[in-house]
């Protein structure tokens, strides 16, 4: 009992290193790096998109110099 508690530590920590490597294949047939890389990719398109289109709600509410309400 006393080496089972002893080990079974170690033994999650040997299956938390198992993984995927960065050249194994991921999805849609790219490797895991690849995928990494097109999902950061895709986040910063998506927070200019937000960003673009906050800034055209913005420019919509506030009038310009020089015109009157």
């Amino acid at each position: 009992m006393r080496i089972t508690a002893l080990l079974l530590p170690f033994a999650f920590l040997a299956l938390a290193a198992c993984g995927p490597a960065d050249s194994d294949p991921g999805p849609g047939g790219v490797t895991v790096s690849e995928a990494k890389a097109l999902d950061e990719a895709a986040a910063m398109l998506d927070e200019r998109l937000e960003a673009a289109e906050a800034g055209k709600a913005e420019a919509v509410a506030t009038p310009s110099e020089g015109e009157e309400e």
